[in-house]
């Protein structure tokens, strides 16, 4: 028997009904919209968790707003999403989800606003699957692909989780840029711990530590002064207002820089972050058109 078949053995004796619900649950964030994904009623959805919880054993889902997965939880809408994968390989049908795969993918927010979306072109002109991002730092997206939550992610490491395959892609450059009147104001005598210490900086949220590692390869103090604005377009646009300064791609800057309504703090002084691939190590039309679209894309585009 080889591994799709043993796959699909197990998922009939663990109840596909009862996985699809606690799936639901988690991607949906409450009871009331799983019914809806599922097409069936609320009452019906938290009777298929009971059953499955009752067969684990233990809690499945934690009762929070949003309703979030116990470990065991985890690994089992891992397991679910691996076989739908299989599923739509053979073209089986489910009547659980549409016919189009929801692909869940984690990446940072700078990926997601420069070259993700060239690389999902090859996906979604089709369309071959419907797209989840998730968005969040690069060093917290391999989290998601531990967790099960995702069946892939770009992220900062390059270390390997076990069932994955992992591929390099390049280095995102980002640069330490404001507006030239901001920097009249707060750097008059160029980047110095002093100026640091009250001019008002920028990132992204408090998981990203992007500009504590500039200014630590600086040998300034990391300890700044933040404003936090999660959006990566409106990042940038919080600093051309000139509000603070921050480190952006030298990508999504290249016209701001070129024309002058942006300038680099310290020329010529650059924070490099390799960034990586990771995938289930699970073959299916779609997930081979995906990693071959990340990693041309990305390979491309990056440095």
């Amino acid at each position: 028997m080889n591994a799709i078949h043993i796959l699909f053995a197990r998922l009939i004796m663990w109840d596909y009904r009862g996985l699809a619900a606690l799936t639901a649950i988690v991607e949906e964030g409450n009871f009331e919209r799983a019914a809806a994904a599922l097409s069936i009623s609320q009452p019906a959805v938290s009777h298929r968790l009971r059953a499955l919880e009752e067969w684990a054993g233990e809690l499945l889902v934690i009762r929070s707003q949003p309703p979030q997965a116990t470990v065991r939880g985890q690994g089992l809408i891992a397991h679910f999403r691996k076989v739908k994968l299989l599923e739509s390989s053979m073209e089986i049908e489910s009547k659980a989800h549409s016919s189009l795969l929801r692909v869940a993918i984690a990446v940072n927010a700078d990926s997601a606003a420069t070259w993700l979306l060239q690389a999902l072109v090859p996906l979604l002109a089709a369309p071959a699957c419907l797209v989840d991002i998730r968005i969040d730092d690069q060093d917290e997206t391999l989290r998601y692909l531990r967790e099960g939550q995702v069946i892939g992610c770009v992220t900062s490491s390059g270390d390997a989780v076990a069932g994955t395959t992992v591929q390099a892609l390049g280095v995102m450059s980002y640069l330490c840029v404001a507006t030239p009147e901001f920097v009249r104001r707060w750097f008059p005598d160029g980047v110095t711990a002093s100026a640091t210490a009250v001019a008002p900086a920028l990132a992204y949220n408090r998981s990203d530590r992007l500009h504590e590692r500039y200014l630590e390869q600086a040998r300034l103090p990391p300890d700044v002064p933040k404003n936090f604005f999660p959006s990566a377009e409106g990042f940038v646009s919080f600093i051309k207002a000139g509000f603070g300064y921050g480190m952006v791609p030298a990508i999504q800057v290249r016209h701001e820089l070129e024309s002058g309504s942006l300038v680099e703090l310290a020329p010529r002084e650059s924070l490099s972050v390799p960034l990586y691939w990771h995938q289930w190590n699970i073959q299916t039309p779609v997930t081979r058109t995906l990693n071959m679209a990340i990693v041309d894309a990305a390979q491309r585009l990056l440095a």
